[in-house]
């Protein structure tokens, strides 16, 4: 397994909640960005650069907080506010 250093730390605000998002370096020079939702439920996206990965983690996180949102309501759980950080 590579060796990962964090480069990148930011928080972004999406539907009155805010999401730590982290990107690492890999020893081969490839990046990834990463939030953590819970214990087990993370997003991970990657891409040859730290602007890229970011950017693309960025589009991507609304889906994905959407996505959970309507698995919780579809279980009848509604998602409460709460902040997401790692």
């Amino acid at each position: 397994m590579p060796e990962e250093t964090l480069v990148h730390e930011s928080d972004l605000e999406l539907l009155g909640d805010r999401y730590q998002i982290m990107v690492f370096c890999r020893s081969d020079g490839r990046h990834f960005a990463k939030t953590r939702f819970g214990k087990d439920d993370i997003i991970i996206n990657d891409g040859p650069s730290l602007a890229e990965a970011l950017a693309k983690h960025e589009k991507l996180l609304p889906l994905a907080i959407n996505s959970r949102k309507v698995m919780h309501d579809f279980r009848g759980n509604p998602k409460s506010g709460r902040n997401a950080r790692s």
